[in-house]
């Protein structure tokens, strides 16, 4: 059965491969008048091709003889960054532009399927608003920059305050500690039956949803992190992790999550943010600064959403403090560009505080561009922008390696085989760690 499976991937893969090519060919690989421009799309996420058709239709205007053919690759983000690897895999496929995530920029530089940009940046006077974390995102190993950031993100809780109300807690509800979050949610389990009183994402299939919405806004609220940034080595064994995965176990447990079968199917988090919030049917979600721009307008509108929904920071495991963690994405330009200099244009054009604007809009992104941010049509527009932005003071950022994509692999097989019941969170752990020594090498780990 195995190699069946296998089989089809490998057969997929290439039907995909194939594909692309046929693709680019009528698209004009290599025409250095062409830029291809590649970029997420989902039923949940078109914000990059409402902006990119805009792009399209801006640079040629004022590029006479060029064309922006645009790449919307129709994928949840694991299988976006597999079928990005599969074009940037030819140099007839590879696109000139690229809509890559922050985490995947340092990976992919050393992997030679980006091109430094220092240089065109250099005489870019609108770089000087970018602030320097946002600049720091689209660095490479070699310290040279290969990506400009298009925003950032904060996650935190969402919480239906009627439904919190009728578990006898105010529309004002901050929880201090994990336990005063877990108190909640067997508070709504036992006053609203009926409702998921808590939602963490624990599923493979959630990829990258899983690690940081997940399992890391636990992990960085312990003290503890994946890797010791003075030294660069990567923890194993820290109890930090090991009272995450705890907090999993206790949700499952007690059985104040989602029903298993429904939190591992691949399309959960949609479900989440376009059916079971809007409906009442989750009490508390931990998730990203994005959602209510889902909301605001379009085919998942949701009026009242501003009304009947509160907002909380994640409280640390023991009180005291608050954590989130942050991330975003980057335009890039592909290593096998035949113009990067107009490739690199077509960035700029995606970069103008108007088109700035309506991304961070319609995509909910915390603004990187000073102009931006003081844009009073930015501030009133989404009401959650204050609070996630108020949530900066406290986040961190995962780290920017090349082995982080493996590794961040790894966290979601942890999160849910205890999740379900099929390790203890030791054994979860120990598979962890041991999965991580094979990536970087027991030289390049360290006891937590």
């Amino acid at each position: 059965m195995q190699r069946t499976r296998t089989t089809l991937a490998i057969v997929a893969a290439g039907g995909l491969a194939l594909s692309l090519v046929g693709c680019s060919s009528e698209g004009g690989g290599g025409d250095p008048d062409t830029i291809r421009v590649a970029y997420q799309k989902t039923a949940s996420f078109t914000a990059m091709d409402d902006l990119m058709k805009k792009v399209k239709e801006e640079y040629e205007a004022a590029n006479e003889g060029k064309t922006v053919e645009l790449v919307p690759i129709e994928a949840e983000q694991d299988q976006y960054f597999t079928k990005l690897a599969l074009m940037n895999g030819s140099a007839d496929t590879a696109p000139d532009v690229i809509y890559e995530d922050t985490f995947q920029i340092r990976s992919d530089a050393a992997a030679g399927y980006l091109q430094p940009v220092d240089d065109y940046l250099a005489d870019w006077d609108d770089w000087s608003l970018y602030d320097d974390g946002a600049k720091q995102a689209g660095v490479g190993d070699d310290g040279k920059t290969y990506g400009v950031s298009l925003g950032t993100d904060t996650r935190g809780i969402y919480f239906n305050k009627a439904i919190l109300a009728a578990a006898g807690y105010d529309e004002d509800w901050q929880p201090e500690s994990w336990d005063d979050l877990l108190d909640a949610a067997r508070a709504v389990k036992e006053t609203s039956p009926d409702v998921i009183p808590l939602n963490i994402y624990a599923a493979q299939s959630g990829g990258e949803q899983t690690s940081m919405q997940g399992f890391e806004m636990l992990l960085y609220g312990t003290g503890h992190e994946l890797m010791d940034t003075s030294s660069g080595a990567w923890t194993t064994g820290s109890s930090g992790f090991l009272d995450a995965l705890g907090f999993y176990q206790t949700v499952a447990d007690e059985e104040l999550g989602p029903d298993p079968a429904d939190a591992l199917d691949a399309t959960w988090g949609s479900r989440v943010s376009n059916e079971l919030l809007p409906q009442g049917e989750i009490a508390i979600a931990i998730d990203g600064s994005w959602l209510p721009s889902g909301w605001i307008d379009g085919d998942n509108a949701w009026p009242e959403w501003n009304d009947e929904l509160g907002f909380a920071a994640m409280p640390t495991e023991d009180g005291g403090g608050y954590t989130s963690m942050s991330g975003g994405w980057t335009l890039a330009v592909g290593a096998n560009a035949d113009d990067p200099a107009a490739a690199f244009d077509v960035i700029k054009q995606a970069m103008t505080p108007e088109n700035a604007l309506m991304f961070h809009e319609e995509n909910g992104q915390i603004a990187v561009r000073s102009d931006v941010a003081e844009n009073p049509d930015y501030l009133s527009y989404n009401p959650s922008f204050e609070f996630f932005s108020s949530l900066v003071e406290y986040t961190h950022f995962r780290p920017a390696t090349p082995d982080y994509s493996q590794i961040s692999s790894a966290i979601p097989v942890a999160t849910e085989s205890v999740f379900t019941g099929q390790a203890t969170p030791e054994d979860a752990q120990a598979t962890y760690d041991a999965t991580l020594v094979g990536i970087v090498g027991e030289e390049n780990t360290q006891a937590g």
